[in-house]
């Protein structure tokens, strides 16, 4: 009885020895940092660099061959329409090139009454998106349609206004064209004795001079640039975006314009996703194919001017309300992407399916709760199952 007492004792002790040493040398709890899936709003955004440019950039050039007076307005000096920017005294034109500006007076001429049709239909365009506007406003305000038809007949109309103002600046600079041609025959006219007969070189359109490439009296050829003058009022992004994301936007869609210097961002409006790309050098020495990206400023353009370098971020898709998780927490694993999500101090590895990503957060599909604990950046010694403590 005393042996089987004493046998007892020893057993029991020794249990607790062991129990003691497996709980003394037990793996210490992981230290993890946390973080909790949450509904909210996510938005998947493409950008990079670019510059602003006037929308409606004119380059005037020598329309005759001769003797260009020194320039005496500068860059940045306000011109109006049809005001006398340069002087030019032309060399006499022999037979065949008067025949040659014959020509392209008529073709100027052709031109002009093309691009005036066009401003004409532009104008029939946008009085008809007015038109439209009103009446989807009026079924709004009956409860017949969606605010957002509202919506859309005011960006129809919007749309429609800046292709007729862009039609009525092309048929003004037609008219300039057939000016600029006419001029040319001038030297045809035999100069009165003693007398200089100076063709003037007019501005097409009023705006503020952006470039002059040389203000010196000098001997020009005919289509030789003198000057390079635009709208700073009516702006526009150019982005440049790699081609591989470039596929991806499409227009309408919105832009926002950081980076340019002022406090808060600028909104603009994808226009046009230019169907070439070029190829341009990294700073990294690479190649790469680039497509620009033409964006409509939506705010007022402030101090920005023509040329500006800007850094834009164009919004290829958002949501208001989805399951998201920072990007950090998911992993690549056999059946696609997984998870630690942590219950009772554990680590329970889950499988879940992904939607959209951007740098800091993915969409959850599934496979994940509101609320639940996710681990962020595991590491390599994180299994499944380990005990783990918030950092």
């Amino acid at each position: 009885m005393n042996r089987s007492l004493r046998t007892i004792g020893y057993l029991a002790g020794a249990l607790a020895i062991a129990a003691v040493a497996a709980w003394v040398l037990r793996p210490e709890p992981i230290e993890v940092e946390l973080a909790r899936a949450s509904k909210g709003p996510m938005e998947v955004t493409v950008g990079d660099q670019g510059e602003m440019r006037s929308h409606d950039r004119f380059t005037i050039v020598a329309p005759v061959a001769g003797r260009l007076m020194r320039i005496e307005i500068r860059d940045g000096d306000r011109v109006d329409e049809n005001q006398v920017v340069a002087n030019i005294a032309p060399a006499p034109l022999g037979a065949r090139e008067r025949s040659e500006w014959n020509a392209r007076v008529a073709a100027a001429e052709a031109l002009e009454r093309e691009a005036s049709e066009g401003a004409r239909r532009a104008q029939e365009s946008l009085a008809q998106a007015r038109r439209e506007r009103e009446r989807v406003e009026r079924l709004v305000a009956g409860g017949f349609v969606s605010a957002q038809a509202a919506d859309k007949a005011r960006s129809d109309e919007t749309e429609a206004a800046i292709e007729a103002d862009a039609a009525r600046f092309r048929a003004r600079s037609a008219a300039a064209d057939v000016r600029v041609a006419r001029s040319a025959l001038i030297a045809q006219a035999p100069a009165e004795a003693g007398a200089t007969t100076l063709v003037p070189v007019r501005a097409p359109v009023a705006g503020r001079v952006l470039r002059i490439p040389d203000q010196s009296e000098r001997v020009v050829a005919a289509g030789a640039p003198l000057m390079t003058i635009g709208d700073q009022s009516r702006l526009e992004a150019v982005i440049e975006l790699l081609s591989s994301e470039a596929v991806k936007v499409s227009p309408g869609m919105p832009v926002r314009i950081e980076g340019w210097g002022g406090p808060d961002p600028l909104r603009a409006k994808v226009r046009l996703v230019e169907p070439f790309a070029f190829t341009k050098v990294s700073a990294l020495g690479v190649e790469e194919k680039r497509a620009n990206v033409i964006a409509d400023l939506l705010d007022p353009p402030g101090p920005l001017g023509d040329g500006y370098r800007i850094e834009a971020r164009i919004v290829i898709w958002s949501a208001a309300d989805v399951l998201r998780a920072p990007a950090s927490a998911a992993f690549r694993c056999d059946p696609g992407w997984c998870v630690f999500v942590v219950e009772d101090g554990r680590a329970q590895r889950r499988a879940v399916r992904i939607g959209q990503r951007n740098e800091l957060e993915v969409q959850l599909l599934d496979g994940v709760a509101e609320g639940d604990a996710l681990v962020r950046h595991p590491g390599n010694d994180l299994g499944d199952g380990a005990r783990v403590v918030a950092r």
